[in-house]
Parts: structure tokens; C-alpha cells; sequence
């Protein structure tokens, strides 16, 4: 057998090189590039097999380990699970850096490729910088930490082990029912030692992604089940995304009648003009979806994993008779609600199911409930996005637009924010606004926060595969990094990110990344003062705030003093980056417009009036309210919860 003689970390690199993937339309080059950020424990190894042989592989210099995975898990996302990257992190720091973004690729089941580098496999140096010491067990190093967020993990010890690492590694990161973060971890004295491989190890590899086909008997099964009943609900998942399958749902919706909510990863699958698209549905979900939820007799859940905020907690589904029916891939999910599980990809079952219910002649008993819910959260969401300051409740809708267990002070409370901010705006009419004027083809992305709940119930999509949502982990940080991935993964598109104050705060370095590779991005930054979202939540179960606004310590010692005004558009000026600030309608308008013509990444700091995000719609979700307390409100706050504890599945 010829051989070549490389290092481990040469052999990495040149096998990644020659990588493809093939989902019957041709075969593409999977692995594009490698994000890194260099230390003591990959720069030598990796990065001189970079820097002398990358091949066309792209290499990115992230600014933090975690941003630049959420940048990779994006960009994979975004190319529908057929493109990823690679990122390398040095030892210790660098590696940890590396597992939240890795929970989250995992969470949503999206391919990310890890490569931390690790203690050496000789011991000699030991304990090397950076290097945890275990005194029971001195094999484990910071990277066993990656075994609880990874789909597949393994560390070389040996230059040969690579092999079968990397092979086991392609495997998984192709797995259309079962991906996620794949970590290969590489002791620094590894990446440089020397073996002969074998030349037909970097043979231009094909890995053929074929679609899974429904069983027969599971369609025809599934069919007569839909047959028997007169008020099917759809949900439409992220998997309807990855299949490619938004037409294929669309299609099967028009046929027979079906309405269906999105889940934040399936949003924008189906643009929202179609009549049978309800939007949002669940914890997060708005009026119309929520209501025909309740009233639905057979849920057909459509690649989505039935998430608390999907199901709310189990409780959304409340018809005396209604029975769960699943298309998903992964064996695991279509399980799950004690469903009728179909086993497979999107597309192939709906288009299995479409021919089936054709030849039973079916059609829904649906009259004009569907019309009537959509224009009922039609006026809704015109309110919504018409709601200006000052606030004043409205008795007669849906939900409030703000949390309705603090309205009675409401009025004290908005005076003082307006006052502090200086600003009119409320969150929901800033989104009206966005919706409205950004480009239709725009991309926009959100994680974190009251942003996504406001977004999946609000944002109409005119365009497929235009909203990005990270909610399976709800990842704060994720937004401006998973931007630029976005931007990396469709150039020539705008990408505008929607984040609040808190998660910028918290992760925004890849800002710097996105001016250095002129990859313009747009973060829309709505600042609220504090985490919002948390807020409202400690309110709504009978706590007071406390620490999660933005205030200053005041003389009492506690952290309720003026609120803090930061002024985040200085921030992002100091990169580079071109800023703008908004705290009315006109000025935001005005900086919507500048933006668009600039060439590189913009960000619009707008202040908003906290508590002026959506709220409710007829969902519940299951928190961890105290068994016992002082307070009556929280004692209040849990009768509730066993009250609808009570009304919800078990299981």
C-alpha cells in the first residue's frame, strides 16, 4: 500500500480537504473552512499544517472560542445541514470556551466540527500549562468536559487513531436523524508526530446523504388515522427546513385542508402569506395557532422535536380525543407524545401521506375557522405593532402587550424608564417597524430573551428560509455570531441580527470578525435595561425584581438604583463598525435607511420600554415555582402551577 508521510495534524487537515457530500443533486464540497483561535496547545500542530497545506479550506480567526462555534453552527444551519466548519481552540480556556456553543449545536442538531487541542499524551511536562490536574484519574483533561455535549467524541493518542476517528467523525456530522457537535480532541505532542498513512485515505470521499422512505404499512397506518378525524393540526418543525420540504407541507396543507403552527426552528419553511399558515404555535405562539391547538383531535407533528414551548409543557393540546401523529427521521423524536410514528425524512412523507389520503378521497372538517383565526390575530398583531407610549391597557385584547401582573403600576413604572432612556419606543411597534421596512429577502436571527417570543408571534416571512432562530438552547451570545456564520453561508443577502442588551453584553466579539473578513452584518440592538425576559418572569410568579434589571447599587445595598444608560452604539464605533442610534419612530426609520446603503457591518442601538413585549396568547409553561414561601404571591403563583399541572400530559 503507497504511503505518505504526515503528521496528524497534516493528515487532519488534507483528509477534511477532501470531504463531500451528495443528497442526490451532485456532490458538494462539505467541509469549507476552520475557525480558530490560536494558543500553546494547537498553533504549532494545526496551525502549521494550515499555514503550509490548507487546500481550500478557508481559515477564519475567530475572536472568542464560543463565538466563533456559534458562527460555525450557524453557517451550517443556515446551508440546511449540507456545509459545515471546523473550529480549533488550544488547551484548557480555549477548549472550555468551546462548550456552551457546542450544547448548542448538539441541542438544535446541527454539525459542528471541534477540534480543541489537549495535555500531552506522553505525560512527560505535565502538569502542562493550562492542564487540569485530576489526582484519581490522570487521563481526564478539560475536553472529557464535551462527552455530555457531543454526539461523537474521541481523543488520538496515536497518529493512526486518526483514521478511525475521522471516519466515525463524517459518519455523524452527515447523520440526518442524529447530528450535532462531533469533537475530536488532539494532545499537542500528537498534532506533530509523524506516521505513514495510506494514500487512499485522502481519496476524494462522497458521502451520499440518501432521503429515509416511510415503511408502507406505517403511511397507510398513519393515513387511516388521519382519515377518522375532522380537525388535524399541523406543526411544522425545523426538519421540514433541513428536508427542504416547505413546498412539500405547503402542497399537503392546500390539498386537504390542514392548518399548521410553526415551531421557531420551522418558521419561514412556509412564507406567511399562506392561508393555512398560523404562525407561531405554543408558549411563545400567538392567538389564532394557540386556540385551533386546543381544539385540534390529531396533532401531526412534522420534523420537530415537541419542545415544552411547543406543546406548553404538554398542556396546549387539550381536546378530549386528540391522538399524536409524527414524520421524523430520528427514530427518538417520532416517539415521542406516544405518537404514531412515522420514520422518516420530511419531503418522502408527506409526499407518501399526500398519495395515501388522495386515495381515500379526505379532506378536513374545517369550515372557516382557519380564516377566521388568522384574521383574528391580523387585528391583534395590528395592535401590537401599533402600541406607542404612553401604554395604556386594552380590555379588550387578546393579551396585553405588556405583563398584566404588573399593569396596575404600569403607568409609575414606563415614566420612569421613558424618562431614563429618554426613548417612546415599545418593542412591539420597533418590530412592526422592522418587519415592514427591512428587505423581504433579508435574513434576520435571534437566540435569546423576550426577542424570540415577540419574533416567532409577530415576524410575517415573506420570503422562505428567512428567519434563523436558535431557541433550542436559547443561547444568549448566539445572535451576532450566528450572523456573520449566516452571512458566510449567503453572502449576498443582508443578515440583521435582533439582540438585547443583555446577550450583547455577553458575546459580541465576532462583531470585529465580520469588519476583518468585509462580511457586512446588521445587529438591530434593542435596549431595555436589564434581562427583560427574566424580569417579567420573576414577576409573573410572585417575585420581586431583583438583579435582573440594569440598576445601579442604591443606599439600601441592593441593586435598586437608577437604571444604567449605556450607550452601546459607542461601543461598536470603537471597532469600526457604523453605528446609529434610535429612540423614535423617525430616527429609526432614518437608520434602517443608512444601514442599507452602508458596505460594512452596522449596528442600531434602540432604546425601548421595558415591559412592552407580547406576552401570553392561552399557553403555559412549566416552571419551578417554590413549594413554600413567605410570600403570598408566590404561594398564589404555585396553586396556579398545580392547577395547570393538573390539566397537562404526564408524559
Amino acid at each position: 500500500m503507497d504511503t505518505v508521510r504526515l503528521t496528524t495534524a497534516q493528515a487532519l487537515v488534507k483528509f477534511l480537504d477532501q470531504q463531500y457530500v451528495d443528497f442526490g443533486e451532485g456532490a458538494e464540497r462539505f467541509v469549507h473552512g476552520i475557525f480558530t483561535v490560536f494558543g500553546h496547545g494547537n498553533v504549532l500542530g494545526l496551525g502549521q499544517a494550515l499555514q503550509e497545506a490548507p487546500g481550500a479550506l478557508t481559515v477564519y480567526q475567530g475572536r472568542n472560542e464560543q463565538g466563533m462555534v456559534h458562527a460555525a453552527t450557524a453557517f451550517a444551519k443556515q446551508n440546511r445541514r449540507r456545509k459545515i466548519m471546523a473550529c480549533t481552540a488550544s488547551v484548557g480556556p480555549g477548549a472550555a470556551n468551546m462548550l456552551t456553543a457546542a450544547a448548542t449545536a448538539t441541542a438544535n442538531q446541527i454539525p459542528v466540527l471541534l477540534l480543541p487541542g489537549d495535555t500531552f499524551a506522553t505525560r512527560q511536562p505535565d502538569p502542562v500549562l493550562q492542564q487540569m490536574e485530576h489526582t484519581y484519574n490522570l487521563s481526564i483533561t478539560v475536553n472529557d468536559a464535551f462527552k455530555a455535549v457531543s454526539k461523537y467524541w474521541d481523543r488520538i493518542y496515536r497518529p493512526e487513531q486518526l483514521m478511525s476517528a475521522l471516519l466515525n467523525a463524517m459518519r455523524v456530522l452527515t447523520d440526518q436523524a442524529d447530528t450535532g457537535a462531533v469533537t475530536i480532541a488532539l494532545p499537542q505532542d500528537v498534532q506533530g508526530e509523524a506516521w505513514d498513512y495510506p494514500i487512499e485515505f485522502f481519496r476524494k470521499r462522497i458521502h451520499r446523504v440518501v432521503s429515509r422512505l416511510p415503511r408502507p404499512d406505517e403511511i397507510a397506518a398513519a393515513a387511516d388515522l388521519i382519515a377518522g378525524k375532522q380537525r388535524p393540526l399541523l406543526v411544522c418543525g425545523g426538519g421540514v427546513r433541513y428536508a427542504n420540504a416547505g413546498a412539500d407541507l405547503r402542497a399537503f396543507a392546500e390539498k386537504f385542508a390542514i392548518p399548521f403552527g410553526e415551531t421557531q426552528a420551522g418558521k419561514s419553511a412556509v412564507a406567511s402569506d399562506c392561508a393555512y399558515n398560523l404562525g407561531g404555535i405554543g408558549v411563545t405562539g400567538n392567538g389564532s395557532a394557540n386556540v385551533l391547538a386546543t381544539e385540534a383531535d390529531l396533532v401531526i407533528g412534522v420534523g420537530t422535536r415537541f419542545t415544552d414551548f411547543t406543546t406548553a409543557s404538554k398542556s396546549l393540546f387539550a381536546h378530549s380525543e386528540v391522538e399524536f401523529l409524527t414524520i421524523n427521521a430520528s427514530p427518538y423524536h417520532a416517539a415521542k407524545l406516544d405518537a404514531l410514528a412515522v420514520v422518516c425524512d420530511a419531503a418522502e412523507g408527506l409526499k407518501a401521506l399526500t398519495e395515501a389520503l388522495e386515495e381515500r378521497g379526505y379532506r378536513s372538517g374545517y369550515t372557516d375557522e382557519i380564516v377566521s383565526a388568522r384574521k383574528v390575530w391580523e387585528v391583534e398583531r395590528e395592535r401590537l405593532t401599533g402600541v406607542e407610549y404612553p401604554v395604556k391597557e386594552d380590555a379588550n385584547s387578546a393579551s396585553a402587550s405588556f405583563v398584566p401582573e404588573i399593569a396596575g403600576h404600569l403607568d409609575d413604572k414606563l415614566s420612569e424608564y421613558a424618562a431614563m432612556l429618554n426613548t417612546s419606543l415599545t418593542q412591539t411597534q420597533v418590530l412592526g417597524i422592522l418587519n415592514e421596512h427591512l428587505p423581504k429577502d433579508a435574513i434576520v436571527i435571534g437566540a435569546a430573551g423576550s426577542l424570540p417570543g415577540d419574533m416567532q408571534r409577530m415576524w410575517n416571512c415573506a420570503v422562505p428560509d428567512t428567519y434563523h432562530m436558535e431557541y433550542g438552547f436559547s443561547c444568549m451570545g448566539y445572535e451576532i455570531s450566528g450572523a456573520l456564520g449566516v452571512k458566510l453561508a449567503e453572502p449576498e443577502r443582508e443578515v440583521y441580527a435582533l439582540v438585547g442588551d443583555g446577550s450583547y453584553q455577553m458575546l459580541h466579539s465576532e462583531l470585529v470578525t465580520s469588519l476583518q473578513e468585509n462580511k457586512k452584518i446588521n445587529v438591530i440592538l434593542l435596549d431595555n435595561a436589564g434581562f427583560g425576559c427574566i424580569n417579567n418572569l420573576q414577576m409573573e410568579q410572585g417575585l420581586n425584581s431583583m438583579a435582573t434589571e440594569f440598576r445601579y447599587r442604591g443606599p439600601e445595598g441592593q441593586l435598586s438604583g437608577e437604571l444604567m444608560h449605556i450607550d452601546y452604539a459607542a461601543s461598536a464605533a470603537g471597532y469600526g463598525v457604523k453605528t446609529f442610534r434610535a429612540t423614535t419612530p423617525e430616527q429609526l426609520l432614518n437608520a434602517l435607511e443608512e444601514a442599507r446603503m452602508q458596505e460594512r457591518s452596522t449596528l442600531i442601538d434602540i432604546k425601548v420600554l421595558p415591559k412592552t413585549m407580547t406576552h401570553g396568547y392561552g399557553a403555559w409553561w412549566h416552571v419551578g415555582v417554590p413549594e413554600v414561601s413567605n410570600s403570598e404571591a408566590v404561594q398564589a403563583a404555585y396553586e396556579q402551577k398545580l392547577g395547570q399541572l393538573g390539566k397537562a400530559r404526564s408524559y
